[in-house]
């Protein structure tokens, strides 16, 4: 007997793939990955954008995530690429899909792929550590003496169990300074900046945060604030990390843009937060 194949017309043919960076801020940082998903998926029925679907008998939207930060983190830099069955403006459908969303979970940029490898553009993140109750002395002291080490293992709770690995091989850059009151009654705290290459098994904010234990007995009070500000293209020789989407902004001012339709009757409002809209 033949495989059974699913009843009505293929899907629609992919016409236009962009690219998105949004923010997971406040208490949204809490937000699992697979709770992102459900109410960005919300977000594309409720702005009317002509996703395309897969095929088989459970279609499901064409969405690509790279790299999600981990719950409980808050990020400036999280991306994922939708495909299109109809071309659209990227920046006015990245702000109806951000008026769609919830406040926190925010699009932040939109620019038409031009290019291929978003996913292996991604090959570093930086990193904020607040550390409340920590003097910045403290801080300082601890990071001469992880950046001293060659060699930082610490431990990991994973599905097949404990799993040692090192957590200074992948550290670019680590630096503690001061991060000023938020309030009157409260106090300055250090803060780190982390630069971290994407490795695998990946070395994430709190494998840096055990190792800071491990090596100079460095354990806040209470948990680290801990917020990814980009995520991109690493500069071994500065340590610095560049956004991913250049490439793609780059190629569309080379060549003419993808034929693009309204993306619905009504003006859409701009984008929340800080935007950076890629033109198209």
């Amino acid at each position: 007997m033949g495989k059974r194949q699913p009843e009505g017309p293929p899907p629609a043919p992919v016409a236009q793939r962009i690219r998105l960076r949004y923010t997971k801020r406040g208490r949204l940082r809490f937000t699992s990955h697979r709770d992102f998903q459900r109410a960005f998926e919300r977000a594309l029925r409720r702005a009317g954008v002509p996703m395309a679907y897969s095929a088989g008998f459970t279609p499901h939207p064409k969405v690509s995530y790279a790299n999600a930060a981990p719950t409980g983190t808050g990020s400036e830099a999280e991306f994922l690429e939708i495909a299109l069955t109809e071309p659209r403006d990227p920046g006015k459908l990245g702000a109806l899909l951000d008026a769609s969303l919830p406040a926190g979970l925010d699009v932040v940029d939109a620019v038409e792929a031009r290019t291929s490898g978003l996913a292996d553009r991604l090959q570093a993140s930086l990193w904020e550590l607040r550390l409340p109750g920590v003097s910045p002395e403290e801080a300082r002291g601890a990071v001469a003496a992880f950046l001293a080490a060659e060699l930082v293992e610490v431990e990991r709770r994973t599905k097949n169990g404990i799993r040692t690995f090192d957590a200074r091989a992948a550290v670019v850059r680590l630096e503690a300074g001061e991060s000023p009151a938020d309030g009157p009654g409260d106090t300055a705290c250090a803060i780190l900046r982390l630069v971290v290459r994407h490795a695998t098994p990946a070395v994430r904010p709190d494998d840096v945060l055990s190792g800071l234990r491990a090596t100079a007995d460095l354990a806040p009070p209470v948990p680290a604030a801990v917020t990814r500000l980009a995520q991109g293209l690493l500069d071994e020789e500065s340590g610095t990390v560049t956004d991913p989407l250049v490439p793609d902004r780059e190629a569309v001012t080379a060549a003419p843009p993808t034929a693009a339709v309204p993306a619905a009757a009504t003006e859409a409002p701009p984008f929340g937060g800080a935007a950076q809209v890629g033109t198209a």
